[in-house]
């Protein structure tokens, strides 16, 4: 028997008869959704969108997906040739579709149809309809499977239709009348099935009843829908009246007439480079049973050579389209005119398949009836170039299966996924190494070797947009003996690179080409547009998008997803937005050429006040008992979003690291030094716990430059600190004493007791960064004095570890055992996790080199469980260094391996590479005696 997969009624898996037990709903859905699309990826947002629907989504929807693979994976570990792999950017399950039976329904279906011989077809149909067990997806109802679930009950309906066809024109028709009854009763206005009815009780001798069924079918419809019968109807029963001689016998086939075979296709591109993988993709729809393959474009909008990649494969198949090929441009963006009508577009097509001007039918519907008629049963390929929306494709679309179609748009066209089972091949831009053969094509390969670093300047400010690469070869090609410096030159200023980017007409005018894409939004997204080219960062999340805009989130969103439709915008993770290069640039012309100064400087102000008060609050979850700043309030119409928690904080900071960074660059751009250092400061915590210590340096660099401009100088010392400390961690330490050393000479000068406490705290890690003990333990005891005086116990029971830290350092075991017992108590009293785990860590070297290793394993294991919870990289990977040697001194071996493995891995994460040959050298001698620790001291926070 095999394996069988059933998706036409309940979700079941058997294998050779005994079934297999998926589990719970969603996981069935999940397996539905990869059946569905077996042997394809299914992206994890297609996922995620499919079997959640419109419910609440998990806490991380990626998260659950990917459970739910694990579980299905151990599910399906048994059943032969069937593995769920990872393959970005989704998950793909590999099976023979025979096994599964909505494919086998679709193969059976197709080969009936291919079929000259009644008989076969009719076993075919029989054995398709057999596949069905009950409703598809028996219990999935998200609107995805509704859609699916619709559209297969269609298609077993007309299966059902053309068997009884079928059967009617063999004589079957005694049998088939108390199966059609049957039907008729549970589909009482399907008039083709009526039709049938009346048919088969008029060849059983059964005309009276066959007259009484249009009677009553008559009535029903004008109740109902308040409609007459069809005119195939009426004329059947016309027929039944007047006992037609033709309805006794079945109608003879005729053949049809010759149809010229179209060959429209226009010539093929001569430079084709790359795209391999789409290609692929092409080749694998095309494979499948007839479906509808659309090519739409995310990474990039006109010019991301959607056309180009749909000629050049359609050349290529040409043998798998003997009846021809139908091509039109329907000039969706086209900046002469509106765009083609489907009237207009399928007059064409009947002409190229042979109809007469004046047999064409007036009405469109009576049009697109014909021209699917005429390509029914055909292998032709239909192209509709450059699309404008799905309702101008829709009556395009042949109705047989034995057709092909690509549609190119820079519109998502969801409404063809829905509605016609499409498949959306996203482009994206060329990779370099293509990018740059495309380049060499264009120009020769001796000419592009002999600048290799202006090719390369090129290539960059083309950003893999075929048709900039395709407009710089162009001027290059006008310009041969000019050095392709002299263009590369040209475009090197962003501000001007789109004039550079202008082969001389529309159609080789990058910004021409993209405003055909503005100019068909709506005024509120086009606005959006410009100042999404003007905002900070790479990318940007919905809320910050939402701020920028001075609109509410779902405002924000639906305008977002205009832009997303229009290929202006990617959405390339669940709720961030990023553009491509270029088109950012053409964005930001839009800001300055449509939006007054005020308004921009308004938006970007409401944006960097999103960003600042939002890394406030994580700042406070991941440090909430150190000092804070005064912010004022957020301007009106910033939307922030509630962060509940510290995994929460350090996920946002995570997304938003780089965007906070740029939004700092911006605010010092703009000379608004208020918003510099306030951004500065909730960043600190973050960027040490996550290593990133060049941008530490570089973020209070900057704010340490605004804060001259402030007439307070507490921020001015603040930073300075800050900038040390960063400087310190970078092992950079004579710049880290030196604005040490200038902050604690102002802090004085002020008679500012905390800064001076908070300064030499730092001056002591520094110290002891360095190698000197002694000193440290100098500024760290001066710290505390200065705090005992401040009624300051959280930063008191810091500075009493680091004491603790240095005074262990030196072999004053007792003393450090003294000062960091009492800051544990103060700590933990004050429920400060980080200033307990970094004491632990402290205790846990003091226990190690007193000779309880036993005591020093136990006090490093309960602060490496609360850094980790936290979230501290930094830290962590301090503490597992640290706890191996005592594993080691305990001749636990292994446990030292494991722990110096997983320090050295996060040392290599951090950038901190002495630490992790020094950690290697521990490991490579692992069984020595006495081996010292080494490493960095406590947190210098």
């Amino acid at each position: 028997m095999g394996t069988q997969f059933r998706l036409l009624g309940q979700i079941e898996a058997e294998v050779d008869g005994q079934p297999v037990i998926i589990g719970y709903a969603q996981l069935r859905a999940v397996l539905a959704v990869l059946l569905v699309e077996v042997n394809r990826i299914v992206p994890v947002d297609q996922l995620v969108d499919r079997v959640w629907g419109s419910r609440p989504l998990p806490r991380s929807p990626r998260g659950g997906v990917q459970h739910s693979v694990t579980l299905l994976r151990t599910a399906l570990a048994a059943v032969p040739e069937t593995v769920i792999t990872w393959e970005a950017p989704g998950y793909r399950l590999t099976a023979d579709p025979t096994t599964v039976d909505l494919h086998e329904f679709h193969r059976l279906l197709d080969e009936a149809r291919a079929t000259e011989s009644d008989e076969r077809a009719m076993t075919l149909f029989t054995e398709a309809l057999r596949q069905w067990r009950g409703e598809p997806f028996t219990g999935a109802s998200t609107p995805w499977f509704e859609t699916v679930r619709a559209m297969l009950v269609g298609q077993r309906q007309a299966a059902q239709h053309e068997l009884t066809d079928l059967r009617l024109r063999n004589g079957q028709h005694g049998a088939l009348i108390p199966e059609l009854f049957e039907l008729t009763q549970q589909l009482p206005l399907d008039e083709r099935l009526a039709g049938q009815y009346l048919l088969a009780l008029y060849r059983g001798g059964r005309p009276a009843q066959a007259l009484e069924h249009y009677d009553r079918l008559r009535q029903l419809l004008a109740e109902e829908l308040g409609t007459d019968p069809s005119p195939p109807l009426r004329r059947l029963h016309q027929q039944i009246l007047t006992a037609d001689p033709t309805l006794a016998t079945p109608t003879p086939v005729t053949e049809p007439s010759p149809v010229p075979t179209p060959r429209q296709l226009p010539a093929p591109p001569r430079l084709f480079t790359g795209r391999t993988t789409e290609l692929a993709a092409l080749d694998e729809a095309l494979d499948e049973p007839a479906g509808t393959v659309v090519i739409s474009a995310i990474g990039g909008t006109g010019g991301i050579g959607k056309t180009w990649l749909a000629s050049h494969w359609a050349h290529q198949r040409l043998d798998r389209f003997p009846d021809g090929q139908l091509h039109v441009d329907l000039r969706g963006f086209d900046p002469s005119g509106e765009p083609m009508s489907p009237a207009t577009a399928v007059r064409a097509f009947l002409a190229a398949l042979g109809v007469a001007p004046g047999a064409i039918p007036v009405e469109l519907d009576a049009q697109v009836g014909l021209y699917r008629s005429l390509v029914a049963g055909k292998r032709m390929l239909v192209v509709l170039d450059n699309a404008s929306d799905t309702g101008q494709v829709t009556p395009l679309l042949p109705g047989s299966p034995t057709c092909t179609v690509l549609v190119t748009s820079r519109y998502h066209l969801g409404g063809l996924i829905t509605a016609h089972g499409a498949r959306i091949l996203d482009l994206d831009v060329l990779p370099e190494p293509e990018a740059r053969s495309l380049l060499a094509s264009h120009l020769g390969p001796d000419r592009v070797a002999a600048e290799p670093q202006a090719v390369s300047d090129l290539l960059a400010y083309c950003a893999g947009l075929p048709l900039a690469l395709g407009i710089v070869a162009a001027r290059a090609v006008h310009h041969r003996t000019f050095p392709l410096a002299v263009l590369a030159e040209e475009l090197r200023d962003a501000t001007a690179r789109l004039d550079g980017l202008d082969a001389g007409d529309q159609r080789g005018d990058l910004r021409a080409v993209m405003s055909w894409s503005v100019r068909t939004l709506s005024p509120p997204a086009a606005t959006l547009f410009g100042l999404l080219g003007i905002a900070p960062g790479a990318d940007i999340s919905l809320f910050a998008a939402a701020s920028l805009a001075a609109l509410p989130p779902g405002s924000t969103r639906a305008l977002l997803r205009e832009l997303e439709r229009g290929s202006l915008v990617q959405q390339h993770t669940p709720g961030r937005y990023r553009m491509h290069d270029l088109i950012r640039l053409g964005a930001t012309d839009t800001a300055q050429e449509h939006l007054t100064e005020d308004v921009r400087d308004a938006a970007l102000r409401r944006v960097l006040d999103f960003y600042t008060h939002s890394a406030h609050s994580a700042d406070r979850l991941l440090d909430p008992h150190g000092p804070s700043i005064p912010v004022d309030p957020p301007a009106a119409d910033v939307y922030l979003r509630p962060i509940p928690d510290v995994p929460a904080a350090l996920a946002w900071l995570d997304a938003e690291h780089p965007a906070l960074l740029a939004a700092q660059r911006t605010a010092a751009d703009h000379d608004w030094p208020d918003s510099v250092w306030q951004l500065a400061w909730p960043l600190d915590t973050f960027l040490y716990w996550r290593g990133h210590r060049h941008d530490r340096v570089a973020v209070w660099q900057s704010a340490l430059d605004a804060t001259a401009h402030l007439p307070d100088p507490a921020p001015g010392i603040h930073a300075r600190r800050h900038l040390g400390r960063a400087h310190a961690d970078l092992g950079c330490y004579d710049q880290a004493t030196e604005h040490l050393h200038q902050a604690l000479a102002l802090a004085e000068h002020h008679q500012d007791p905390d800064q001076q406490a908070r300064t030499h705290r730092v001056l002591a890690s520094t110290w002891g960064r360095r190698g000197n003990d002694r000193e440290a333990l100098r500024h760290a005891t001066q710290a505390l004095d200065l705090l005992d005086a401040l009624d300051q116990p959280e930063w008191e029971a810091d500075a009493r570890n680091v004491v603790g830290w240095y005074a262990a350092r030196l072999g004053e075991y007792d003393t450090a055992r003294t000062h960091c017992e009492a800051a544990l108590t103060l700590h933990r009293q004050h429920r400060d996790p980080e200033g307990e785990a970094n004491t632990l860590d402290s205790l846990g070297y003091i226990a190690h080199h007193t000779g309880r290793h036993q005591q020093a394993v136990g006090h490093y294991q309960q602060a490496l469980t609360l850094l980790r919870d936290l979230g501290n990289t930094s830290e962590a990977a301090n503490t597992l260094d640290r706890i191996g040697h005592p594993h080691a001194a305990l001749g636990e071996h292994e446990q030292a391996r494991t722990v110096w493995r997983e320090a050295s891995e996060l040392y290599r994460q951090l950038g901190r590479h002495e630490d992790v040959h020094r950690v290697q050298r521990q490991l490579d001698d692992l069984s020595a005696a006495g081996v010292d620790e080494g490493g960095p001291g406590p947190d210098i926070r």
